[in-house]
């Protein structure tokens, strides 16, 4: 695998309106090729915005922001996003909805079928290939979502909240899943939450932002090991690190 990395150097984001707002306040981030980072932080402290930046939707106010070595000016398909709601045709099958993006940019369809029949297993998804999304539950939508993007070849995936509207026991087994689809494929993901708990268990590193304007205020390390199972959550040092977390944020 590419030695792939987001590399984020003093990133300033502000939005003129009836006065300017600073958004985000000279961030620094850097993700290595393979890793799992989590944005945490309360609502409004830009952890959108800073992922909007590494998706190419909007442009920095300064600094300079690096992905794979190439300053971003643009969405680009090695960066795949994922939303709280899964932007699915609804028109379209499973099947056809996974394999539009290859499609429709004139791929090998040999390729492109081949990784899509790959990733809809990984996901669970094969027997339900013929389905509409308004034939599926909120979860399932979400995981045609994030095999339509690894079947577009993202190294990098960006996910805002994607489990925010979800039941709990959907969540969980869907923060289960992704930690074991990150597991057998390894792309990098920058996955931001409100969440601790989803943050300490999915993620190596977690960024703790500042309320507005966003600043990294703690960069860290989750030191458990993988594979993690939800048995994880009820132990005493997952426990201290989630107070650590919450003291930090409210702080």
């Amino acid at each position: 695998m590419n030695d792939f990395t987001i590399d984020a150097q003093k990133l300033s984001k502000s939005y003129a309106s009836t006065s300017t707002v600073l958004a985000l306040d000279e961030v620094d981030l850097q993700v290595k090729s393979g890793e799992f980072v989590a944005l945490l932080g309360p609502s409004g402290c830009g952890k959108s915005t800073l992922l909007n930046l590494i998706a190419g939707f909007e442009q920095p106010s300064s600094g300079k922001l690096l992905v794979d070595g190439q300053e971003v000016h643009h969405p680009g398909p090695e960066r795949g996003v994922v939303f709280q709601e899964a932007a699915l045709f609804p028109w379209l099958s499973v099947w056809d909805n996974v394999i539009f993006g290859p499609k429709t940019q004139g791929r090998n369809p040999q390729e492109y079928e081949k990784k899509a029949h790959e990733m809809l297993s990984i996901m669970g998804l094969e027997q339900f290939k013929d389905h509409l999304p308004i034939q599926l539950s909120g979860g399932m939508r979400q995981r045609v979502g994030i095999a339509r993007i690894l079947t577009m070849g993202s190294k990098v995936l960006l996910m805002d909240e994607p489990f925010g509207a979800l039941d709990a026991q959907t969540r969980l087994s869907m923060q289960e899943l992704l930690l074991s689809v990150w597991q057998q494929i390894k792309p990098t993901i920058v996955f931001v939450t409100h969440d601790i708990d989803e943050a300490i268990f999915l993620a190596d590193t977690v960024y703790v932002m500042s309320a507005r304007p966003g600043r990294i205020q703690a960069k860290i390390h989750v030191e458990f090991d993988r594979p993690r199972s939800v048995d994880l959550t009820a132990t005493p040092a997952f426990n201290q690190m989630k107070l650590d977390i919450l003291r930090q944020i409210r702080h």
